[in-house]
């Protein structure tokens, strides 16, 4: 993809990254993902919003070609997808000076190699002259590092979100999000996979945002947004909203009677009048429960014992869980073992860090037999009971 203009002036120079399948070497990405850069021709001086990934980084020159100056380069975020270019592109353009905040700068030279003398430092609220355009930064603190930085430009109403609403999705030509629902959906996976931990402390950005007039987003990864009110909407709910009335029932079995436990248990759930998702952990993505923990009230994690201990698939998904810190508000165990049971009694130990209510565990020996279906009857009707006193129900 070449060169593209998002308002007079303002122009997509980055790079697509489709055939990338996966993210921090965690993330699967169906849809691959770009490396998104902007060119900013101001009246007097040129701006380079980030830059691109080491590997695309011919992209990014050839879509500067013509491109005789450039003043300076915002580093909105020290990561190397946006960063890593930047040696380069100082090499190219001799003159041009990095915009940035003084965290930026000490750990953007901890990644890669910049002299001091190539920075020109700014202070959150700061504003740079362009000319006829003004790039006003804003200091995003844990959204998802401690250095990440927006910028906007109040002339043309646009704010350069860094990694706030990005999305995995390389967009070939369709350059504008739309009402593209795929682009959302994969919106959503990114926030539960990479914000949602820093949710409670980065939230209030949002209300600083809120003050801006704001007609289009330009984020770092995804699709430009061109009706930024539906991205903004949905990240209030998914920050702010309380959780939906949804069971997450994740579970893992070695030899079917955790899957017989599961099964039973998600159609008792169900009848309670609770929605559930659930989910087959073996071979199971991240990106498959992430948006369900986006919404869910309720975790419900299964497992079979292995080697005296919890099985590794059952044990992955809870750290996961955990790091990701959703909203959810009660937790339970269950599942089957052969000789040890203990494994089962102590799984919420492998949630330490969300503040759940933990909800008796249910542990059957073998093939569930009737005091286990008794005890998941019970469970069903505990989670819909939490779930109608939350007002969820």
């Amino acid at each position: 993809m070449s060169k593209r203009a998002i308002k007079e002036g303002v122009f997509w120079v980055g790079a697509l990254h489709p055939d990338r399948k996966l993210f921090d070497a965690l993330m699967p990405l169906p849809y691959g993902t770009t490396y998104n850069a902007y060119l900013i021709e101001g009246s007097e001086k040129t701006a380079l919003i980030d830059t691109v990934d080491p590997d695309k980084m011919d992209d990014l020159f050839r879509n500067l070609e013509g491109v005789e100056k450039i003043d300076y380069i915002v580093c909105n975020h020290t990561e190397q997808d946006h960063s890593g270019a930047i040696p380069e592109v100082l090499g190219k353009y001799p003159d041009a000076k990095i915009l940035c905040l003084q965290k930026t700068k000490e750990m953007l030279q901890d990644l890669v190699t910049v002299s001091d003398d190539r920075f020109q430092l700014v202070k959150d609220g700061e504003e740079v002259s362009l000319g006829n355009k003004t790039l006003r930064f804003l200091h995003l603190p844990w959204v998802h590092w401690p250095e990440t930085t927006a910028t906007y430009i109040p002339e043309d109403k646009l704010l350069f979100s860094c990694d706030l609403f990005g999305s995995h999705y390389s967009f070939g030509d369709e350059l504008f999000a739309g009402d593209n629902p795929v682009v959302y959906k994969e919106a959503k996976e990114y926030y539960a996979e990479i914000m949602m931990l820093y949710a409670k402390v980065s939230v209030r950005h949002l209300d600083r945002l809120a003050e801006l007039d704001i007609e289009t987003i330009c984020t770092s990864h995804g699709p430009v947004y061109d009706q930024p009110q539906k991205i903004l909407d949905l990240y209030d709910d998914w920050m702010r909203g309380e959780p939906k009335n949804l069971a997450l029932l994740a579970f893992v079995s070695t030899h079917g009677s955790t899957r017989i436990m599961a099964e039973y248990l998600a159609e008792k759930i169900e009848k309670q009048g609770v929605a559930v998702k659930l989910f087959d952990l073996v071979g199971l993505s991240l990106n498959d429960i992430s948006s369900s923990l986006v919404d869910a009230a309720t975790i419900v994690l299964g497992s079979s014992v292995v080697m005296a201990a919890l099985h590794p698939c059952a044990v992955n998904t809870a750290f996961l869980i955990d790091r990701l810190k959703p909203k959810a508000k009660f937790a339970a165990v269950f599942g089957s073992y052969g000789w040890s049971p203990g494994p089962l009694k102590k799984a919420g130990e492998l949630l330490p860090s969300l503040k759940v209510e933990l909800l008796e565990p249910v542990v059957a020996k073998g093939h569930p037999k009737a005091e286990a279906f008794k005890e998941l009857d019970a469970l069903a009707k505990t989670i819909a009971a939490k779930h109608r006193a939350a007002g969820l129900l």
